[in-house]
């Protein structure tokens, strides 16, 4: 009889791109916290470069220390999609749209992001779009819908708001799908590096802006917005770039899922924001939907067999150059 099993270095590998994914969400989902402080001192153009600049030079020193050098041609043009659309676009449309709307409308509309990485995945990329992922990323939506829904109650939106949400969907969705192919050429590291600097460069017309606002801002906003560079912006990046190395983008956009629920969660235990009963079950949806899109199909080896876990076949990591 065949050994379904993984074998010992695949779990390893399997589990090591777990644990990345788990520490990109929740610093991401520390994110929204820090925004929450830096966006009151910084416009969003400023408070995108100054992040953005943060992340570069913490990149930049370990590149340093890892003589990492420039990635190969083959992986400029994924890496510089990515840096316009994710690193550069993404986060000023999503500072300011969360200005023009209340945070729930904010979380519903970008969190059409992993339908669209899904989309776009399967059709740029081939990834499988089994029933188990479908399934999930449907209850994790419905929990973000629920999540949404009741901490839109007190805010107002404007149309303007919901469609800076929502190219920032668009910019976040375009951006992972060409990261995608970028990760088989270089390594997560130079991906993520280049692609921050790439997103900087972007956001250079807001220099002025960042120093004016810095001039002015209190410490505790400078000091959000550096963090958000160095840990969302420069580890949960590179964390996630590891991660989508080893796995599809559908399936990695489904596992973002997760921060909604997280952020809840944070609010709770930081800023002592009570979580209601739709909240709270509206995260505890997120996660069960990021459960069933990550778990196995089983299949069994014979009749009156038990049951064997098998892995979902996936789009196997291009050779690196």
């Amino acid at each position: 009889m065949m050994n379904t099993s993984p074998t010992v270095p695949g779990r390893r590998a399997e589990l090591l791109a777990a644990g990345a994914a788990t520490v990109t969400v929740v610093l991401w989902a520390s994110a929204f916290v820090s925004i929450r402080s830096a966006g009151a001192a910084y416009s969003p153009g400023a408070l995108a470069l100054g992040r953005l600049l943060a992340g570069a030079v913490a990149l930049g020193a370990i590149c340093l220390v890892r003589r990492e050098g420039w990635p190969p041609r083959a992986a400029w043009r994924g890496i510089a999609i990515s840096g316009l659309l994710w690193f550069g676009f993404y986060m000023v449309a999503l500072n300011w749209g969360e200005q023009q709307v209340d945070a729930g409308t904010a979380a519903l509309v970008v969190n059409i992001g992993p339908i669209l990485i899904a989309l776009l995945g399967s059709r740029l990329l081939g990834d499988a779009m089994p029933p188990r992922l479908l399934a999930g990323m449907a209850v994790s939506f419905a929990g973000a819908v629920a999540v949404g829904l009741s901490m839109s109650g007190g805010g107002g939106s404007s149309v303007l708001g919901v469609v800076l949400c929502l190219l920032a969907a668009v910019g976040y969705a375009g951006g992972v799908v060409a990261q995608k192919p970028a990760l088989g050429r270089a390594s997560a590291l130079q991906v993520t590096t280049f692609g921050c600097l790439v997103g900087a460069v972007v956001c250079l017309p807001f220099a002025g802006q960042l120093v004016h606002d810095a001039a002015d801002a209190p410490v505790s906003a400078t000091l959000n917005m550096v963090y958000l560079g160095v840990f969302p912006t420069a580890l949960a990046f590179t964390t996630w770039a590891y991660a989508l190395a080893r796995t599809t983008a559908s399936r990695m956009g489904a596992t973002t899922y997760a921060v909604p629920a997280l952020v809840v969660l944070m609010s709770w235990l930081v800023l002592d924001e009570v979580p209601g009963l739709l909240t709270l079950a509206g995260g505890l949806l997120c996660l069960a939907g990021v459960a069933v899109s990550r778990s196995r199909a089983r299949v069994r080896t014979a009749a009156g067999a038990e049951p064997v876990e098998v892995a979902v076949p996936e789009a196997a990591p291009e050779p690196r150059g």
